[in-house]
């Protein structure tokens, strides 16, 4: 039976219906599988033009650049009106302006898109807890019964989020719904902006075999000139192959490729990992070698250090000291404290006993400090029971 779903009002029909009962809305998702797939891949439509975009309503009719213009500067990310005239992400941005002479090019701001991030992630985390971002403007989702935070078909989920990111955060996204992580992620890509892509068991294969080898995860430029080069331009000339001779070509790829160009994909949706360290670093104009003017660099950097460690709230135990020569040869040097902390004094009192061991030796082009075995911030900085 082929259920339906409707992408305007995220009514969903277990019928085959023309149009949704609900709204009347003909913009309907259906598939013989919706109700059982579960794997996601949402996608932000050309991010950071559209939060410009969505600040800035004159830039709305208009091709709109995000990046760095002059010298060896690239597009960020290009518009859909923009793209029409041939700009691309990692463009050179002469190229792009060649292309697309009258684009407005907007200089980036990642603080703000970073803020944005954050928000359409909470509304992820309100579906699921196994939330995977690959990237600040995309993330998979896992909707598994044993997953998911309400019992309703991811799909119908999935509009839902699809609807409140569009309507509460500003920017539209494009969904791919499947049964593993490879098909979702191919599925986000089909019907860009704002599209809703399903891929089922059934048609797995098919839909693959008419793709472009450089589609496959993990082919980068290098493999799929070769792919081309022995005459396998698609996927479906990779599905004719045995896996022995996949192997024999590609050598360990191979065997995962055996199994991708079926449809297959055992990869399981991984959430945030653990903050392992935080730090920050600064290179300088000119290369400097007297402790006086490195340790008032470390002491700006200590006090950044602890600015982010507050607003993350987290603290570390070990402080990790780095240093980059003249000649670009890295080191680093770290203590382990007797109990964790994020306050600036005793970061920077760690960092400046450390720096002391390596003044006069060297020239250095940039110094950094950071703390690792990072743990939640309440465990931080006991008060001292012998003080008066």
């Amino acid at each position: 039976m082929t259920a339906t779903l409707c992408r305007d009002c995220a009514h969903w029909d277990e019928r085959n219906v023309p149009r949704c009962a609900e709204c009347g809305s003909e913009r309907l998702v259906k598939h013989p599988e919706l109700a059982a797939l579960s794997i996601a891949h949402i996608d932000c439509d050309a991010f950071y033009a559209s939060v410009e975009k969505r600040d800035n309503p004159s830039l709305q009719d208009k091709p709109v650049i995000v990046g760095h213009e002059g010298g060896r500067g690239v597009v960020l990310t290009a518009c859909y009106i923009a793209r029409k005239f041939g700009p691309r992400s990692a463009m050179p941005m002469y190229r792009a302006l060649e292309m697309c002479p009258h684009a407005v090019v907007v200089r980036p701001d990642m603080a703000k898109y970073k803020s944005v991030s954050n928000e359409i992630r909470a509304l992820f985390l309100q579906a699921t807890p196994l939330v995977e971002p690959l990237s600040l403007d995309e993330a998979y989702l896992d909707l598994s019964p044993e997953a998911r935070h309400y019992d309703r078909p991811p799909a119908l989920l999935l509009a839902r989020l699809q609807r409140a990111i569009e309507r509460r955060v500003g920017v539209t996204v494009s969904v791919g719904l499947s049964y593993n992580k490879f098909l979702a992620k191919l599925g986000s890509g089909q019907q860009k902006p704002r599209g809703y892509t399903v891929i089922g068991r059934a048609e797995a294969k098919s839909f693959l075999a008419k793709l472009p080898v450089d589609a496959i995860h993990g082919v980068g430029a290098a493999t799929a000139r070769r792919m081309v080069e022995a005459g396998l331009t698609t996927i479906a000339d990779l599905q004719d192959l045995p896996e022995e001779a996949l192997v024999t070509r590609f050598g360990k790829f191979g065997r995962r490729l055996a199994r991708l160009v079926q449809g297959e994909d055992a990869r399981s949706v991984s959430p945030d990992r653990e903050t392992k360290s935080v730090s920050t670093e600064n290179t300088f104009a000119r290369d400097l070698k007297s402790y006086d003017a490195l340790a008032a660099e470390l002491t700006e950097l200590a006090e950044h250090l602890a600015q982010r460690l507050a607003r993350a709230e987290l603290a570390g135990r070990t402080i990790v000291l780095k240093l980059k020569t003249g000649d670009f040869k890295n080191l680093t040097r770290q203590t382990r404290l007797s109990h964790p902390t994020r306050r600036a004094d005793v970061i920077l009192d760690a960092g400046l006993t450390l720096l002391r061991r390596e003044v006069g030796k060297r020239a250095y082009r940039l110094i950094g400090i950071g703390l690792s075995d990072v743990v939640p911030a309440d465990e931080a900085d006991p008060p001292d029971l012998f003080a008066n």
